[in-house]
C-alpha cells in the first residue's frame, strides 16, 4: 500500500510539474525563443566582426611590410606612394605607423625640411597616441639640430626634458647639442650636466654627455 501511495504521489508531482512547465512555456516561451535567437545572432555577429578585424589588420600589415621592403631596397618614391595609401586607408595603428615611416623616408632622401614638417605634424595630432606623438617630436628635434635653431629644438622637446619623462635623456641631449651648435656653451653645459647627474641615464648617453662637458671645459667658453 505504501509503494502504491508513493507511486501515486510521484505521478501527481510529475503531472503538476508538467502542467507548470506548459503554463510557464505558454506565458514565457516567446521570450525564451527571442533570447536564444539574440544569443545566436550576437555570437554570429561577434565572430563575423572578429574575422573582419583580423582580415583588415592582416591586409594592412602585409601592405605596411611591402612598403618597408620598398624603402629598404632604396625605392623611396614607390615606398612613399605605398605609405601614403596606408595613411589614408590603413586599418588600426597602421595609418599612423605609415605616417611615421613616410617621414623617415623623407629624411633618408635628404629632405630634412619635409621630414621635420611631417614629424612635427604627427607630434601635434591629438588623434595619435601620446607615445607616438612624443617619438615624432623627438625625431623632429634631432633633425632640427642640424637644420634649425635652438629655439625650434626647444619648442619640440623641452617639455619632455623633465625628471619624470621617459624620453628626458634624449630630449636633454638634443637640447644640449642644439645649444652647443648655437654657441651657447653655458646652456649646453647645463643640459649635459643634467644627463650626467641623472642616475637613470643610459650609459651611452651619459658617456656622450660627459665627453661634451669635457669639450666645453677645454674650450674655455663656459664660465
Amino acid at each position: 500500500m505504501v509503494d502504491n501511495n508513493d507511486s501515486f504521489i510521484r505521478e501527481v508531482n510529475e503531472e503538476l510539474r508538467s502542467d507548470q512547465f506548459r503554463s510557464a512555456w505558454k506565458n514565457y516561451g516567446r521570450f525564451v525563443i527571442a533570447l536564444a535567437l539574440l544569443i545566436v545572432v550576437g555570437t554570429a555577429g561577434y565572430r563575423g566582426y572578429e574575422y573582419w578585424h583580423e582580415s583588415q589588420s592582416s591586409d594592412a600589415g602585409d601592405k605596411f611590410l611591402a612598403a618597408l621592403t620598398l624603402a629598404n631596397e632604396g625605392k623611396a618614391d614607390e615606398a612613399q606612394a605605398a605609405l601614403a595609401a596606408l595613411e589614408t586607408d590603413g586599418y588600426g595603428a597602421y595609418a599612423v605607423l605609415a605616417r611615421m615611416r613616410s617621414a623617415t623616408v623623407e629624411a633618408e632622401k635628404g629632405d630634412a625640411t619635409g621630414a621635420i614638417k611631417a614629424f612635427s605634424e604627427i607630434g601635434k595630432d591629438s588623434s595619435v597616441p601620446v607615445v607616438i606623438r612624443d617619438v615624432a617630436r623627438m625625431r623632429a628635434a634631432w633633425l632640427l639640430i642640424d637644420a634649425g635653431t635652438y629655439e625650434q629644438v626647444s619648442a619640440e622637446v623641452e617639455a619632455m626634458a623633465t625628471p619624470r619623462d621617459a624620453l628626458r635623456h634624449s630630449a636633454r641631449e638634443a637640447l644640449g647639442l642644439a645649444a652647443y651648435k648655437a654657441g651657447d656653451m653655458t646652456k649646453a653645459r647645463e643640459w649635459f650636466t643634467q644627463i650626467t647627474e641623472d642616475t637613470e641615464a643610459p650609459r651611452n648617453v651619459a658617456s656622450r654627455a660627459q665627453m661634451m662637458l669635457d669639450t666645453i671645459k677645454a674650450s674655455g667658453k663656459a664660465p
